[in-house]
C-alpha cells in the first residue's frame, strides 16, 4: 500500500454551509479510518484548506474516495490535489 497526501480548498462560509452534511461526512470518514484507508484528515486553522493522508493501492482509488464524499458533492470542498507521499520519519 502507498500513502497519498490530499490538499484542497473549502468554499466561502464553509463552517455554515457544511452543517447539513457534517454528520454524513464524519460518519464516512470514521468508516474510512476504521478500514485503514484514511490516516488523518482535517481543515487548517483558518478553515480555508483541507489536508489529509490516505493509504491505498492507487491514486485513482484515493481520488474516488474524495469525490464520493458529501463535502465534494455539495461544493464544501471546491478543489483538491492528491500526491503520492513518502514518509521519511
Amino acid at each position: 500500500m502507498d500513502r497519498f497526501v490530499l490538499w484542497g480548498t473549502y468554499c466561502e462560509n464553509a463552517l455554515a454551509k457544511r452543517v447539513p452534511f457534517r454528520e454524513e461526512h464524519l460518519s464516512r470518514l470514521s468508516a474510512l479510518k476504521q478500514n485503514g484507508i484514511l490516516i488523518t484528515l482535517g481543515p487548517t486553522k483558518c478553515n480555508k484548506y483541507v489536508f489529509g493522508i490516505f493509504e491505498s493501492k492507487s491514486l485513482e482509488v484515493v481520488k474516488r474516495h474524495i469525490e464520493d464524499d458529501v463535502y465534494w458533492k455539495e461544493g464544501i470542498w471546491t478543489s483538491f490535489e492528491v500526491y503520492p507521499w513518502i514518509q521519511a520519519f
